[in-house]
């Protein structure tokens, strides 16, 4: 098995140490951290303490056998590798988060939330136009922060019906999961499988029916169970901060820069999102500087109007600053990812992932090994099940690709723990939206899962016959 060609795609190392002690110390080391994770809610410990040091003790074993067998530069340059391969990703999602901060602190999410709820909606008409939102919105912010804010737009609407925000959070979750699926920059696992090359940008757009499917299905069914009524009016004024919309156009700008770098260039994506973070900078610079003559303009028109209010609320205008905006991005999840990526990258180096390669994809059909991982990444969080994927390379077709693209980026919706945004909406919406209340629903979203699947075996029969 050693020197069949899965397994050399899983770029074991030159050392088998499957069935050797040190290897069975590092999966159960990588086992017991992954325990910890998974058990973030009951704990309140943050997902990456345990991942992080689960992945320096696996490289501590992987380099003590290798000194021991004169062989210390091979396992130096798999940790070199490994590390690189981390940082483009971190690079880019840290450009992402940041522009994501910034459009919050200028207020874009809260000017949406409030036309929203100002606008005196059914909460059928609610539930749809929060979902579809999340669908869409997600396709270019992570999961986790469009959740949050669509969960923050029915928690204010509907505050006090319990049903109704259970259902909603449900049907957000769903979407922005089903969103992210088909797009780039949607979720950390659509940028991993961009940023090795194994489907062209324009190729994941091929999952917008299928993820519109898996999104539909059961968004349809539950809607039926909504009662047709209109939550009281709210009154909430709020405005855009100076420069608002210009940061939302560099930061178009700056995934258009990224895509020609990776398409054209043929230069990694994260080159791209670093220049947009300069133009960030260099935005965030002039808002500093001309801020003392936006505030004198601002002071004399809003005192020959007499609107004491708008003035008295300049006297709490703080300067933008770029790397305050940094300092919020989410952190925890950063140093998660490189925990994850270190620590299965060092059991692939030992040479597990040629063995998962071996039983998955030499002993099953490829459509069900991708099949079944996405329900696993229900339980197991969708990036090392990616990663693992990605690291084993196996011989898969297009379509192949595509699908545990599809299948790992919606399989979390299955369960509330099984998504960024499922765990982020049951600290929000505490008591209201539960573990018990997700799964209640779990037979229709799953029936939206298999939906999926067989439209994109449907909708992109062809692409099984392309290999890369």
């Amino acid at each position: 098995m050693l020197f069949s060609p899965l397994a050399q795609a899983a770029s074991a190392g030159e050392l088998d140490l499957t069935y050797t002690i040190p290897g069975f110390i590092a999966v159960t080391l990588f086992l017991a951290a992954y325990a910890l994770v998974m058990a973030e809610e009951k704990l309140h410990m943050r997902k990456s303490k345990p991942v992080l040091v689960a992945a320096g003790l696996i490289w501590a074993l992987i380099g003590w056998t290798y000194m021991r067998s004169g062989l210390p530069n091979a396992a130096e340059e798999a940790f070199s590798d490994t590390l690189l391969e981390y940082s483009e990703l971190l690079l880019f999602l840290l450009v992402a988060m940041t522009y994501i901060n910034a459009m919050e602190e200028r207020r874009v999410f809260d000017k949406l939330r409030a036309w929203l709820v100002e606008t005196g909606f059914s909460y059928r008409s609610l539930f749809w136009i929060t979902g579809i939102l999340a669908f869409w919105i997600s396709t270019i912010a992570n999961n986790l922060t469009t959740a949050m804010l669509m969960c923050a737009v029915v928690l204010k609407v509907a505050e006090g019906d319990k049903r109704f925000i259970n259902i909603c959070c449900i049907n957000i979750v769903v979407a922005a999961n089903a969103g992210g699926a088909f797009s780039p920059f949607g979720d950390i696992t659509t940028l991993m499988v961009w940023q090795a090359k194994l489907v062209e940008f324009q190729e994941f757009f091929k999952l917008l029916g299928p993820s519109l499917v898996n999104y539909l299905v059961p968004a349809v069914v539950m809607s039926l169970f909504i009662k047709n009524r209109k939550p009281a009016a709210l009154e909430e004024d709020i405005w855009l901060k100076r420069g608002a919309r210009r940061i939302v156009f560099l930061f178009l700008v700056t995934i258009v820069i990224s895509v020609l770098c990776h398409t054209m260039l043929h230069l990694p994506p994260a080159l791209g999102m670093m220049t947009g973070l300069g133009f960030l900078q260099f935005f965030g610079y002039y808002l500093r500087q001309s801020l003392p003559r936006s505030l004198e303009r601002k002071r004399t028109r809003y005192s020959q109007r007499g609107d004491w209010r708008k003035l008295e609320a300049l006297g709490s205008v703080v300067p933008f600053d770029v790397f305050t905006r940094v300092a919020r991005s989410e952190w925890d999840t950063l140093l998660f990812f490189y925990g994850v990526v270190m620590s299965v990258g060092g059991l692939g180096f030992m040479g597990y992932l040629s063995l998962l390669s071996e039983t998955l994809y030499a002993g099953w059909d490829p459509v069900w090994a991708n099949i079944v991982l996405g329900m696993i990444s229900a339980v197991v969080d969708n990036i090392p099940v990616m990663f693992a994927v990605i690291s084993m390379e196996p011989d898969m077709s297009l379509g192949n690709w595509l699908l545990i693209t599809l299948t790992a980026g919606v399989g979390g919706s299955l369960l509330s723990v099984g998504s960024a945004a499922g765990v982020a909406l049951m600290g929000q919406a505490r008591g209201i939206y539960t573990f018990a209340g997700h799964m209640r629903w779990a037979p229709v979203i799953a029936l939206g899962y298999a939906a999926s699947v067989v439209a994109h075996m449907l909708i992109n029969a062809e692409s099984f016959a392309i290999f890369h």
